[in-house]
């Protein structure tokens, strides 16, 4: 089937599904294959839940009128998002980095949608799979698209690029997160430019935070839209005040409280009021936008329970990030508990980063630090303040988390630490 009879029938669809446990009527069925399950096997049961066609890459399970057989189901996806992308001619504004992309993407969506119909990148669906879905889930009536995209590798945001083909894009920064795939931070650069190189070979704008000198560097001879916290050449210029307890910030003479923690938020703040003002948003649309945002999803959510304030930041973790959330954390007031979990993908360099970060929460001004996973576990600890686990099983079992009262508590890890689990030891 050609790809432009493909997508007259995904028009005739409500929605793209690749699970047939979400399936709702009149979806269409992508029969993606994984490590461990073969989507082929689930056509029939998608189509007798409501799909209307089934996009499937074996012939065996070729066996209705309402499957459709291609070469690749993954390629055939990925194709038709780029084909639909191609059909709405949508504004896509797309963004990467090392840490904030999920973040900085909510606040954009936030600020844009103030004043257009926005269609965004849901959670954190922002890899080979999750952008062609976010396009897929664009209508005609969609004015901005705003894409994630994440990498763990060199070439994957290239990649991405060319089926997303955006016009615009922001990178957050560049950290030390993924080095085991990228092979250290210099990959890591040189993989998230890869969205400079698509953008300023095809002439596209990009938007540059003057205040990190590699972005800086990095776009001097591009077409750019730039902002900073200074008045000097910027295209946006916004000021930070404090982040006690949250972000707060000054732009066009107006004040901004967000609901934001932690002085490293500011600038995923200042890139949505930029993008903001770039597209005509009024400013005091930006300034509500920004100030009724509030995050979700275990990423510096401020909890209250029982006696304890939480500070839950546990959907991820890389040195930068964890860096960044610990010099912060000082700032709190009372006693502070800091609970960190195990930080993956740093392939070689795993020791020593456990270690750096061991040793800056040991030289500062918390109360008690746990320290719970095995590279965590292996780190030496020169305090008796600090506590090591193993795992969070071990954790459960050798601390007494009840009896912690009237703390402010850091809970932050790596996505496969899954420590909001200690939410539910907490009295």
């Amino acid at each position: 089937m050609k790809l432009a009879d493909l997508h007259t029938l995904f028009l005739e669809c409500n929605a793209v599904c690749t699970d047939t446990r979400k399936i709702k009527l009149n979806d269409l069925f992508f029969a993606l294959k994984g490590d461990n399950f073969n989507g082929n096997s689930y056509a029939d049961a998608a189509i007798k839940s409501g799909a209307k066609y089934a996009i499937i890459d074996e012939e065996q399970y070729n066996t209705s009128s309402q499957t459709i057989l291609v070469n690749n189901v993954l390629k055939t996806l990925q194709e038709l998002a780029a084909f639909h992308r191609n059909y709405l001619k949508t504004p896509i504004v797309a963004l990467t980095g090392s840490n904030g992309k999920t973040t900085t993407k909510e606040l954009i969506n936030t600020v844009l949608s103030k004043k257009y119909k926005t269609t965004a990148t849901i959670g954190n669906l922002n890899n080979h799979i999750g952008v062609p879905l976010t396009l897929l889930s664009m209508t005609e009536e969609t004015e901005i698209g705003i894409v994630e995209m994440g990498a763990n590798h060199l070439k994957e945001i290239e990649f991405l690029c060319t089926i997303a083909q955006p016009d615009y894009g922001y990178i957050t920064n560049f950290g030390k997160a993924h080095l085991e795939g990228f092979g250290g931070v210099e990959g890591v650069i040189k993989g998230k430019s890869e969205m400079y190189n698509y953008l300023t070979t095809h002439n596209k704008t990009i938007f540059v935070n003057l205040n990190d000198n590699i972005q800086n560097k990095k776009t001097k001879e591009t077409n750019r839209f730039t902002f900073g916290n200074t008045t000097d050449n910027t295209d946006v210029s916004i000021r930070f005040i404090d982040a006690q307890p949250f972000v707060t910030c000054q732009y066009n003479a107006l004040e901004i409280k967000s609901q934001l923690i932690g002085d490293y938020n500011f600038n995923n703040i200042a890139a949505a009021i930029t993008i903001g003002q770039f597209f005509k948003v009024d400013a005091l649309d930006i300034k509500d936008a920004i100030e009724n945002y509030i995050p979700t999803n275990n990423r510096s959510q401020i909890i209250q329970q029982a006696t304890n304030k939480i500070i839950l930041d546990a959907y991820n973790a890389n040195p930068t990030s964890m860096h960044a959330a610990l010099l912060n954390f000082e700032k709190q007031n009372g006693q502070k508990i800091a609970i960190l979990g195990d930080m993956f993908e740093l392939g070689d360099s795993a020791s020593e980063e456990h270690q750096s970060i061991a040793n800056l929460a040991q030289s500062l001004h918390i109360d008690q630090i746990i320290l719970i996973g095995e590279n965590f576990n292996r780190t030496t600890i020169n305090t008796p303040k600090t506590v090591q686990f193993k795992s969070f099983n071990a954790f459960t079992e050798g601390f007494d988390i009840k009896t912690v009262e009237h703390a402010t508590i850091l809970i932050k890890g790596s996505r496969g630490m899954a420590l909001e689990r200690t939410l539910k030891l907490l009295p």
